[in-house]
């Protein structure tokens, strides 16, 4: 399972910052839609990794 259902996606905040997520497809990751925090956090065998230490920091652009 590589998708997560709007219903999960509606209940889940990012551990940081209690943000919401944002679904990324492509990269199969969470995406905090906090401008502050901005974490991606994986998902493995269909289920979020939502610890701090396993997000990736957003990219300088």
């Amino acid at each position: 399972m590589t998708d997560l259902s709007a219903d999960v996606l509606e209940f889940l905040v990012c551990p940081a910052c209690h943000g919401r997520f944002t679904w990324d497809y492509e990269a199969s990751e969470l995406i905090c839609s906090s401008s502050d925090c901005g974490l991606a956090y994986p998902l493995r065998g269909g289920i979020p990794i939502l610890l701090v230490d396993e997000a990736r920091k957003p990219s300088a652009e």
